[in-house]
């Protein structure tokens, strides 16, 4: 697979060592999005480097859902959704015509703002992805993959039957599970639209410590609008905004540190400082 390495176009003073120390995993270029005839999003182009997290911050309504959820094509899931521009995978266009989007999901995970797992045994939600996939896997095989995504998603030493629904775990033990469950199809990228909003300080804590380690195998995107999160877990931040059309665009992206403490647009500083947002 190719990595694209070089500097990204359009993306304005992206850190030079960045390319040299982490290999772009996912690459949005001049990427726009549209609901029928409405531009939700304009031009944007944004890059997700290989087992880091990346941050995606801005105000409400500012098209970030719309971004990370181009970049495992669920837009597709809305009538009238349609993309202009491209969304690189190891330098591969996950729109090109003969790319199945089934297949990108399965490379590319997504766990909601809303902890929704299925009404099945915990067993059943991590299992369910599994088979779809390789319906001939041996229950041995199946049993050993459950436990190792449960044992990933530091969850597995909070449940002691597999048979419980995970409908009846906490509100921060079913994120886990949701993670759980993304995780074990082996994806390579996890994206997360806000993934502790419903929950409480201290469930938000086990959450982003998991982010942290799952950061070692997994190039991880998340929308949140907790500031102090995005600066407690992300190595990159990107700077999302409102245009006077209502498209959102990409003000700034950089080094999560650069972009709380030495922004380059002033729209940014004002939102990171809470004077405006």
């Amino acid at each position: 697979m190719t990595h694209i390495t070089t500097p990204i176009a359009g993306v304005s003073d992206t850190p030079a060592h960045a390319t040299q120390n982490a290999p772009v995993k996912m690459l949005a270029k001049n990427l726009s999005v549209f609901y029928n005839s409405f531009r939700a999003l304009a031009d944007v182009t944004m890059p997700a480097y290989e087992k880091k997290i990346t941050a995606i911050i801005g105000p409400s309504g500012c098209g970030k859902s719309t971004l990370i959820r181009a970049f495992n094509r669920m837009n597709e899931r809305i009538k009238g959704a349609h993309i202009e521009g491209r969304v690189m995978l190891d330098g591969e266009d996950i729109y090109a015509p003969d790319v199945d989007p089934v297949i990108v999901r399965q490379r590319v995970g997504m766990v909601f703002q809303k902890p929704n797992p299925f009404v099945k045994s915990i067993y059943e939600n991590i299992a369910f992805g599994i088979r779809l996939l390789n319906p001939r896997i041996s229950k041995s095989e199946l049993d050993d993959r459950v436990e190792w995504a449960l044992i990933r998603a530091a969850l597995w030493d909070e449940v002691r039957d597999l048979k419980q629904l995970g409908t009846e775990l906490s509100g921060g033990q079913q994120q886990r599970l949701c993670i759980a469950r993304a995780i074990a199809v082996e994806p390579e990228v996890l994206l997360m639209d806000e993934p502790c909003s419903a929950l409480d300080p201290v469930a938000t804590l086990k959450i982003e410590e998991l982010m942290k380690d799952l950061s070692s195998d997994y190039t991880i995107i998340i929308v949140t609008h907790n500031m102090q999160q995005a600066a407690r877990v992300s190595d990159y931040t990107a700077m999302m905004m409102m245009r006077p059309d209502r498209a959102g665009e990409l003000i700034e992206f950089d080094e999560t540190q650069t972009i709380f403490v030495r922004p380059k647009d002033p729209r940014t500083q004002d939102y990171v400082s809470g004077r405006f947002g």
